[in-house]
């Protein structure tokens, strides 16, 4: 219980119910903050303790300078945690391990238990192994628990031995998703107190709960742990950035027009390590599921969070999504009394930075080919696209003219570019994606199928369409927008393309219910886009291999293939092994560009077929009016729909009920398994840590350049044969088919130091090629090795290990591997121009210390080739509690000759020196534990 030193505590009767409060207006200037700052204002008032968090701390967010830069130290205690499978599992490895070593230390078990409420949706797993069949979704379920049995166990056994800790079975939604229609609590009522809902999670798209009004983000999952064991989450009093909304969309516009918009907008100002709130008359018009689209791509644009304030909107998705009277109630009722009620005219909040941005001006667009930042105004897709690609053509990978382009030329000449289909020496129709169009490289080849008929496909060839991931299935504007698309498409003699992978993987069931009472999953199907399954698929990387002849014809022929997706990431080697072109789009332009076929297409000015009467079809003809979408919604969407479909969220089907679970409350560890393994986190660890020493004879594991994303360092899709990883499974009888994904292997960490730095477009400039790939240094002449082999010989030499990178590095996903594994590859610092949020707190909670170069320096300015050696002192004097600004670096050549410099360290808080000193973040909870 707070110690209440503004005596802020009261009581708030809401009907019938009284609620205990900590109210704001006990402390003077509350009032003028921002929503996002009252609601962590609220917090500190609730948990103040007198020693971690005091007056002090909230007298210093009262008085706020939104001018001043970051430098007051809070900590902030989330309400509840939220995990997605991937980056769950080894969560809950973790916290069983972290039993063990508590047992070992002769400690009580028991103890280790989430101190706030732990939920985890299991939506990752789910691979498209099969499309285009209304048996899709149950063979890919049936896979999907074949595969991971071993996971599914372990999470049914963590769900019975750990206290507040529930479990949402697979095959019910992607996580995000299920928090804004379900587990989003809005106000939090607990132990008869009301305070506002806070929820960090273990995937950084967890901003999508702010546009319910719920203050929270993605985080590491060693911090979620931390969190979840009453750890609380350390942070500077942040910059805000007043985003206000003015106008309203124009029709045709979609919710994720606006995003990649915003997204665009935001990335360009720099929002890294800032909170970004909405505000102004204009959020009125944006629709709560748009709020949510918006909340989702924050870790896109680069902020912390992306805050709607609690408005009328909000509690009318509360409503429809089936929540209780009394929770609407006390929503409307907590917020106005609290001053976090967003209303018409009100009077601005103090911000750090201003935008603004009037939505009338939002244009369709797309964004790529390897960006989510990289907005294209739709008009311009084909151009950029022209421009683009020869980024990913060889110099000379445009062949000489052949027959194929000649009958290509025959059927469709120069006024026709978008030749979709023709006949092949005047004989049986071709489909085609070659056009042998000028400005770009063109190399068309013919590939038969008995499946697919005969068809040409080139450079530019759209392979995968897929309406997947939270950011839009949650939208019932853009997922009915597809479906009245796909009506009109049909209706209008058009399909698909034979060589496109298409697919419907919807965040929840509640889209599968309106589909069905709008009578519009006839159309989507007849297009292709069968249910696949309810989870992350395409956007995490699951997008499952490409039909066999088309798979070959591309990389027999180097051809760069494209995928199209309504999804929030498309970084480099994410979506699939054999696309090297990834595109974000609206629903309805995903089945637009199945129709089309190719990215090398103008929506304006080629058609996407004919019709009955012969009369070509353009987008504009089958695009839906919003005054066809909104009807359609009003007609097919209601409470009782989410009601029905949440009842029993926790239960799961058959499959997950009948699953053997294991039993005890410490966990009996299978050393023969190739999913869930025993750690090496807290091998040897004593009560008191060893003191922090400075590094000598370090040298660089890779060397890498700007945008590294958390998917170059530690992938989560396809495991690749012949690497590191693929031998490991194979030494364990793995077949290749089983080798499943490594986002499903997280809980293996012998895999996953396997697979860190693997990614197959990781750019290492000590060596030549892509992939996981270094210099053995160890080896003379320091010859080519896979980077986990490297390692290996590194630490049999006692060498300790650094990394060299860019810009930005650590974008991405927060992926807690992408530092685990940084780590148990011997990596004892990573030496960059900039870090992103999540991967440099992770990369301190695993013990690595992040440095940055000089201001204006970087490896290539220094002249660092990644040949030489490290020394880095100065790191010692954190044994003395306090924590240096700077390190010196010293690299010497294999010359002799010496580059130094002094590098800024990047542990920004008390909090985070605390846990470095302690060797990491569970190291830090765990000892503290035991000596409580």
């Amino acid at each position: 219980m707070s110690i209440d030193s503004f005596g802020a505590r009261g009581t708030l009767e809401v009907g019938d119910n009284s609620y205990e409060i900590y109210r704001l207006s006990a402390v003077k200037g509350t009032e003028k903050l921002p929503y996002a700052l009252k609601v962590l204002a609220e917090n500190l008032l609730r948990t103040e303790d007198g020693a971690n968090i005091t007056s002090e701390h909230i007298e210093a967010i009262a008085s706020w300078d939104p001018s001043a830069e970051p430098s007051i130290e809070i900590q902030f205690t989330p309400a509840r945690v939220i995990m997605q499978d991937f980056t769950g599992v080894p969560c809950i490895v973790d916290l069983a391990t972290m039993r063990d070593a508590v047992k070992e230390l002769g400690g009580d078990p028991d103890k280790v238990n989430p101190l706030a409420p732990a939920e985890m949706v299991i939506d990752h797993s789910v691979i498209i192994e099969a499309f285009g069949n209304a048996q899709a979704f149950e063979r890919n379920v049936e896979i999907e628990y074949q595969r991971n049995e071993e996971r599914y166990k372990f999470l049914r056994w963590g769900q019975g031995a750990f206290d507040d800790f529930r479990v949402v079975p697979p095959g019910t939604g992607i996580v995000h998703q299920v928090n804004i229609e379900h587990l989003a609590r809005s106000i939090m009522v607990r132990d008869g107190v009301a305070y506002p809902d806070t929820c960090i999670g273990t995937d950084s798209h967890t901003t999508m709960e702010n546009g319910l009004g719920v203050l929270g983000w993605g985080v590491g999952g060693i911090e979620a742990e931390a969190a979840m064991l009453g750890q609380p989450v350390s942070m500077l009093i942040p910059r805000v950035v007043g985003f206000k909304l003015t106008g309203a969309a124009k029709p045709g516009v979609t919710a994720t027009d606006v995003v990649l918009t915003i997204t665009d907008m935001l990335r360009k100002h720099g929002v890294v390590g800032k909170f970004v709130e909405f505000y102004g008359n204009g959020v009125a018009e944006v629709p709560l599921a748009n709020r949510a689209t918006i909340g989702n791509m924050s870790p896109e644009f680069g902020s912390t969070c992306a805050m709607f304030p609690i408005d009328d909107e909000t509690v009318n998705y509360l409503k429809l999504t089936g929540r209780s009277q009394e929770t609407l109630d006390l929503v409307e009722a907590y917020a106005k009394e609290q001053g976090m009620w967003l209303e018409h005219d009100a009077a601005e909040a103090q911000y750090s930075e201003y935008m603004e941005l009037d939505l009338s001006t939002v244009v369709p667009s797309i964004a790529g080919p390897k960006r989510p930042q990289d907005r294209i105004e739709l008009w311009d897709a084909k151009n950029a696209f022209r421009k683009d690609i020869h980024n990913y053509v060889e110099e000379g990978n445009s062949p000489a003219h052949t027959k194929v382009d000649e009958a290509v030329e025959e059927s469709f000449p120069a006024s026709d570019p978008a030749a979709l289909s023709f006949a092949d020496d005047g004989a049986e129709p071709v489909h085609s994606a070659a056009n042998g169009a000028q400005g770009r490289p063109s190399k068309p080849v013919k590939v038969s199928s008995a499946e697919r008929g005969d068809m040409i496909l080139d450079h530019g060839i759209v392979t995968i369409a897929s309406i997947t991931s939270c950011t839009n299935t949650s939208n019932p504007s853009v997922m009915l927008g597809a479906g009245l698309l796909a009506k009109k498409a049909v209706e209008k003699g058009l399909t698909s393309k034979p060589w496109v992978k298409t697919s419907m993987a919807p965040g929840s069931q509640v889209v599968t219910g309106y589909y069905d009472k709008a009578g519009l999953w006839p159309y989507l199907e007849k297009l292709g886009f069968f249910l696949v399954g309810y989870g992350c698929t395409t956007c995490i990387g699951n997008s499952g291999p490409l039909p066999e002849e088309i798979s070959k014809a591309i990389n027999d022929n180097d051809l760069t293939a494209t995928a199209v997706l309504s999804g929030n990431r498309n970084f480099e080697g994410r979506i699939n092994p054999d696309v090297k072109m990834n595109y974000l789009a609206s629903p309805p332009l995903v089945i637009a560009y199945a129709l089309a076929g190719t990215m090398d297409f103008d929506f304006e000015t080629d058609p996407l077929g004919t019709d009955g009467d012969g009369n070509d079809v353009f987008l504009k003809d089958i695009w839906p009016s919003n005054e066809e979408i909104q009807a359609t919604i009003a007609s097919s969407i209601s409470a009782e729909q989410y009601a029905a479909d949440y009842a029993d969220v926790f239960k799961g089907d058959e499959r997950w009920q009948n699953l053997p679970t294991p039993a005890g409350k410490v966990f009996e560890w299978d050393d023969e398994s190739t999913y869930v393994r025993k750690p090496p986190y807290f091998e040897g660890m004593q009560l008191e840590p060893a003191p922090v020493s400075d590094i000598k004879g370090a040298r660089v594991l890779a060397k890498l350049g700007d945008s590294v994303t958390t998917d170059h360092i530690s992938p989560a899709s396809t495991i690749k044969p012949g690497t590191p990883a693929a031998q490991y499974l194979d030494a364990h009888g793995v077949a290749r088919k089983d080798y499943n994904s490594l986002g499903a292997r997280r809980g293996n960490h012998e895999v996953m130091i396997r697979s860190t730095f693997g990614n197959i477009r990781l750019a290492n400039q000590l060596v030549d090629v892509t992939g996981g790939y270094t210099r053995d240094f160890t080896q003379d002449g320091g010859p080519q090795s896979f980077i986990y082999d490297a390692a290996q010989n590194y630490a049999a030499a006692g060498t300790p290990l650094v990394v060299l990178g860019g810009k930005e590095y650590g974008t991405g996903s927060s992926r807690d591997w992408a530092a685990k594994g940084t780590r148990l590859l011997g990596v004892k610092a990573v030496i960059t121009e900039s870090f992103e949020r999540i991967h440099r707190s992770n990369l301190i909670g695993m013990g690595v210390i992040p440095l940055q170069f000089p201001d204006g320096e970087s490896h290539k300015s220094l002249g660092l080739d990644g040949t030489e050696t490290f020394d880095i002192s100065g790191i010692e004097e954190l044994n003395a509690g306090t924590t240096p600004s700077t390190v010196h670096v010293t690299a010497t050549k294999e010359d002799g000759s010496t580059v130094e410099f002094d590098a800024k360290v990047r542990i920004d808080t008390p909090g985070e020196a605390d846990y470095y000193r302690n060797g990491g973040i569970l190291q830090y909870v765990l000892r503290n534990m035991i000596k409580s």
